[in-house]
């Protein structure tokens, strides 16, 4: 085809109208994308996102939140960014709930208002929502941040209780037999506590939230026993959690709760798949139950013993099981001492019941305006110091005293699992020669033979 100057000024003008009709579609993508804001995140866990956990809160979050941040100005040209780096962050809780507002002020510009609202060091955040306010500082993450919305979203404010003084696991204590962690992550999340002296008080206040019974030592007296039963007949909440079959002087509010406690223990053989006595049972299945809604977290318990109710026309108990182990187990018949080591036992099927095995229970009734909720646990380890990070225990435990302060919209609240952060290595030899194949075929190999077969390529090529 010939080619004239018609014919090449009309290609030419063809080809700045491309031009052109492109950079002005480049800037409209541009301010569309800073009016409107999308991502998608595709890893496992959505590690980049909100969690299911940090939403649920959300959306149990009628209100607008108010987050103000008492921030200096960036000064870009020293690496300082962190005006950026909270509107970032916050950006992920406004994608989820769209009344959430930000506002920066320079404490340096502003110092009375700064003054007026407390602040202490600069990059302060000061977070308000149904006219509670509560302040973190910098750096933060959506851990602290979610767990300072839920104690603004908590509306149960009254104290837990625990018994004391009968060797209990204590929840301020600092020993791995203790539940002091636990403690901490509860006090995190908004709650208080109170220690009454049942020895010299009238009974169990009334205005606490709940009362805790942590595994005692030694037996509560007749005269504390009966101010126990009195408040839970009374209508008050109860969190029991023990150890094994001695019920340490309760047997009248066992009784009362038509409990039944098996003095045997659940023995979990796919226990060593973690590294994991025999004597530790691992749960992945859950009732059906508030507590346990949307729970998908593994939890480790270790030497627990099966809980049953009997659910009570008369006293109108409803009974709910929490928690099964060990679905390739048993429980027990026979009593295995505490301290036992290496523990060597069979499954006697003419004496030992097969897994699984339930060791959590759940009583609920109607009493007066409000309703009474009581959960008794076969176990008090999995919620010790030594214990607590294992799996989901800590997750289970929140979940079990959110369930018993009345703050049903706050159960759901834990971390989505992780399913690709473990890899386990077989430990013979095949095994370990397997993972250096792959560990240093990804580092060395796969690369070396890329570069190789590139230069082939090239080499081909060029003599061709």
């Amino acid at each position: 085809m010939k080619i004239n100057r018609n014919l090449r000024l009309q290609l030419l003008l063809q080809n700045w109208l491309f031009v052109v009709i492109f950079l002005v579609l480049v800037v409209m993508l541009g301010y569309l994308a800073t009016l409107y804001r999308s991502a998608v995140d595709i890893t496992q866990a959505n590690r980049n996102l909100l969690t299911q956990g940090s939403i649920n809160v959300l959306n149990q979050m009628k209100g607008p939140i108010h987050v103000t941040v008492y921030a200096t100005n960036d000064d870009a040209n020293n690496g300082d960014t962190f005006r950026k780096g909270v509107v970032d962050f916050v950006a992920r809780y406004q994608r989820a709930k769209k009344d959430t507002f930000l506002k920066f002020i320079n404490p340096s510009e502003e110092p009375k208002l700064a003054q007026d609202a407390g602040v202490k060091v600069d990059g302060e955040i000061v977070v308000e929502y149904n006219k509670r306010t509560e302040h973190i500082n910098p750096p933060v993450a959506e851990q602290e941040m979610t767990n300072l919305l839920v104690r603004l979203s908590r509306t149960n404010n009254q104290p837990v209780m625990y018994l004391d003084g009968h060797g209990e696991r204590n929840l301020l204590g600092v020993k791995n037999f203790d539940i002091g962690e636990f403690g901490k992550q509860l006090e995190k999340k908004g709650f208080k506590f109170a220690n009454p002296d049942l020895t010299i008080a009238q009974g169990v206040p009334s205005n606490g939230a709940m009362l805790v019974i942590a595994s005692p030592q030694v037996d509560v007296s007749e005269v504390e026993a009966k101010k126990i039963k009195a408040y839970i007949e009374a209508g008050g909440n109860v969190l029991w959690s023990l150890d094994d079959n001695n019920v340490r002087g309760l047997k009248e509010v066992a009784d009362y709760l038509g409990l039944s406690i098996s003095p045997g223990i659940v023995v979990d053989k796919s226990a060593s798949q973690y590294g994991a006595d025999p004597k530790v049972a691992f749960a992945s299945n859950y009732g059906d139950h508030a507590i346990t809604k949307n729970f998908m977290l593994r939890t480790l318990f270790p030497e627990a013993h099966e809980i049953d109710a009997k659910a009570s026309f008369e006293l109108g108990w409803k009974v709910a099981r929490l928690v099964d182990v060990a679905p390739n187990g048993w429980l027990e018949s026979d009593v295995i001492p505490h301290d036992a080591k290496n523990l060597k036992v069979s499954y006697d099927k003419s004496k030992d019941k097969a897994g699984p095995i339930n060791i959590g229970v759940a009583l609920e009734r109607e009493y007066g305006k409000k309703g009474q909720r009581i959960v008794v646990m076969g176990n008090a380890n999995f919620l010790s110091n030594t214990f607590i990070t294992n799996g989901g225990n800590l997750d289970l435990g929140i979940n079990i005293i959110n369930w018993l302060a009345g703050d049903d919209k706050l159960i759901t609240i834990q971390p989505m699992p992780l399913k690709d952060i473990n890899v386990t290595i077989p430990s013979d030899d095949k095994g370990r020669l397997v993972a250096w194949m792959v560990f240093h075929g990804f580092q060395y190999f796969i690369p070396l033979g890329f570069f190789v077969t590139g230069f082939y390529l090239w080499w081909k090529r060029r003599k061709a």
